[in-house]
């Protein structure tokens, strides 16, 4: 009975580091393909673990097959063991304390190696990540040998099971449209899903330097950048602007929302690069840019080759959806007295033509901030006066988040011209 006992004690030793290495598996997985971009590139220049995990993530097809083999592998063999265990059992237990056996086991294993691992990995997903890089990249070079099998049976898989597979198209802005349509009955929800399909419409029209916050109302910091430079303040769009060393031109960006657990010195470690875009790009043009190289800010420069702005994907964000250009909280054109208007800079120019029903002069821009940007050759200030078009403006607001708020009369000289 004791050699029995021995024998069983070794099979639960056995499953219990088979638990343990599924639990690694599914932690690392989780860890490093929860890794979001500026976390990867702040682990491509970190320590020797922290590269090897940024490393892997280079080629994550390789990366994911060899975790899901092994995951594989373990699991199976923890199977095996526990049907090896229940039928010694067997001698022991009656048939229902078998079956409960059989069940724990399974109950066991999902807890332990999948759902527990899994969600302590990803709250803290740099430090798993550097943590298991080192013994993850070992395993994976272990099967490097399988890979072109795995891929082989991938493509079999795809060619003969679903010949006739196809990626599902894209969107179309009618497709939007009928969603829209067709999610709610209420009027007001409606409208307000209509101005936000608009907006990101009029990406593709609105040019970079009519949504950009202009360079006069920005922070910026000369590297090294420690936390007490910042005053206890949040910078303007919640964004540290690193110059390069020896000028003032924007270098890098910092998005003061991501970080957590750093340094007091030198946060200019933890900054993105900022792509560079013409003044007159397109935000559709600069947003899919920022897309494709995986970064969050875009410094605007212009001909001259000055940067006179900075545009973050939040920006962006904040324009479609929310109440930047008064057109989601409030009406952008509202009557404030006789004969006078509060339009929000961000109004389109041709409701502004259809409110007023009057001919608008020709302009490059799409919006009145751009309009008025042109009409002065500089960005509006609270306090800008002068005449545009049928129109006398009074710009009452200009915030840092570039929201304007301008006043519009109707031009008495302009009415009187027969």
């Amino acid at each position: 009975m004791s050699t029995v006992i021995v024998e069983l004690l070794a099979w639960w030793i056995a499953m219990l580091l088979l638990i343990g290495s599924s639990a690694f598996f599914s932690a690392s997985e989780a860890a490093l393909f929860y890794l979001q971009g500026p976390e990867r590139r702040a682990m491509a220049a970190g320590t020797r673990a922290q590269r090897v995990a940024a490393a892997l993530l280079d080629d994550p097809d390789r990366l994911l097959s060899a975790v899901l083999f092994w995951n594989l592998m373990v699991n199976v063999t923890y199977f095996a063991l526990a049907a090896i265990v229940g039928l010694q059992l067997r001698a022991w237990l009656p048939r229902s304390g078998v079956i409960a056996y059989s069940c724990g086991s399974l109950l066991i294993l999902i807890f332990f190696s999948e759902m527990l691992p899994k969600s302590l990995a990803v709250l803290r997903a740099p430090a798993v990540a550097a943590l298991v890089s080192i013994p993850l990249a070992a395993a994976v070079r272990a099967v490097d040998w399988l890979m072109p099998v795995l891929r082989m049976a991938n493509l079999l898989s795809r060619r003969l099971v679903w010949p006739g597979f196809q990626p599902e198209p894209y969107l179309e802005i009618s497709d939007l449209e009928r969603a829209i349509a067709l999610s709610t009955s209420d009027a007001q929800l409606r409208e307000q899903e209509q101005v936000v399909l608009q907006n990101l419409v009029s990406l593709s029209e609105v040019r970079v330097d009519e949504w950009m916050r202009p360079r006069s109302r920005l922070a910026t910091f000369p590297p090294p950048v420690r936390v007490a430079d910042l005053g206890g303040q949040v910078t303007p769009g919640g964004y540290l602007l690193v110059t390069e060393p020896e000028s003032d031109e924007i270098a890098a960006a910092v998005h003061l929302a991501e970080l957590y657990d750093v340094s007091l010195e030198r946060l200019e470690r933890y900054a993105d690069p900022v792509v560079y875009v013409p003044w007159c790009t397109t935000v559709a043009d600069a947003l899919e840019t920022l897309r494709t190289r995986d970064l969050t800010a875009a410094a605007v420069v212009n001909e001259l080759g000055d940067t006179i702005g900075i545009l973050t994907v939040e920006d962006i964000l904040d324009a479609i959806f929310t109440s930047r250009g008064g057109l989601l909280d409030r009406e952008p054109i509202q009557p404030c007295g006789p004969g006078v208007w509060r339009v929000m800079g961000m109004t389109n120019l041709s409701r502004l033509a259809e409110y007023f029903g009057v001919e608008l002069p020709e302009t490059r821009s799409l919006t009145l901030a751009g309009a008025l940007q042109e009409a002065l050759q500089r960005i509006p200030e609270p306090g800008d006066e002068g005449s545009w078009g049928p129109f006398r403006f009074h710009v009452r607001e200009a915030t840092p988040e570039n929201l304007l708020a301008v006043e519009l009369s109707r031009d008495v000289a302009e009415e009187e011209t027969p």
